[in-house]
């Protein structure tokens, strides 16, 4: 999963490029079985593949790429799949977060660990602590992680810190989500050509574009990731207003 030696240069932004895509990674099931081959197989090769979107995301100028590995309702996917996934992420953590540490990449996990294998949660959480003080792209991986769960564990982190409820807006749950300091994303990216948000990200992608492909994610390389940020270039983000009232983002404290 690594980039080229350059890449512990300062990231720079074009006009029109996302500061912040999100993907949910969908499709790799149906690629294996469309090569004649086991789930599982689809889920290594879209592993594999994150080499080629990370690489061309740092091109691009992104400075942060969250990517949807494993929801809290795939929980609910057979045994031998997921035990198959959670074995596939700890094999990558342990073979990439040297390299990517090297490439200045930060590392950083939305979601929760305790139902995670104690060995990987372990590797998660050293992964994150050996990157942090990395200043290229942030790598946002959200595994075991679900859009309503995180709402829920604002507001209770909120009533735990003593917060009265007229104190309770739309600021303060921002502030205590997962992972407060990373911008709302610009973009939201779904492969294989379905239409849902299937609990990503629900409260940070208000006001998000979206793009959705038929591609599976196994397949969406470079030239797929431009051809998503040529059409976010295209579009005008109005965030509720009429365009002569400009499109900048609305401040979020």
């Amino acid at each position: 999963m690594t980039l080229e030696a350059e890449s512990t240069a300062p990231l720079t932004r074009d006009f029109g490029v996302p500061r912040h895509v999100a993907i949910i990674m969908d499709g790799n099931g149906r690629w294996a079985e469309r090569q004649g081959l086991p789930r599982l197989a689809g889920h290594r090769a879209g592993t594999e593949n994150i080499r080629r979107v990370l690489k061309e995301s740092h091109d691009a100028g992104i400075e942060y790429l969250t990517l949807y590995a494993f929801s809290t309702e795939n929980w609910g996917r057979p045994d031998d799949e997921v035990s198959g996934i959670i074995e596939i992420l700890g094999s990558v953590i342990g073979e990439e977060v040297v390299a990517l540490h090297k490439q200045n990449v930060r590392i950083r996990h939305l979601g929760v660990l305790g139902r995670l294998p104690a060995d990987l949660a372990k590797a998660i959480v050293q992964a994150v602590e050996v990157t942090k003080g990395n200043t290229g792209l942030n790598l946002c991986i959200a595994f075991d992680y679900g859009g309503r769960a995180e709402i829920v564990d604002a507001v209770r982190r909120l009533i735990a810190a003593g917060t009265a409820p007229d104190e309770i807006d739309e600021a303060a749950i921002s502030a205590s989500l997962y992972l407060a300091d990373v911008p709302e994303p610009d973009l939201i990216i779904r492969t294989a050509g379905e239409q849902r948000i299937s609990n990503f990200l629900i409260w940070q992608a208000a006001y998000s574009e979206y793009y959705s492909t038929d591609i599976c994610w196994p397949d969406f390389d470079a030239t797929e990731v431009q051809r998503a940020i040529d059409e976010y270039g295209q579009r005008q983000r109005r965030f509720g207003r009429l365009p002569t009232e400009g499109a900048q983002a609305p401040e979020v404290s």
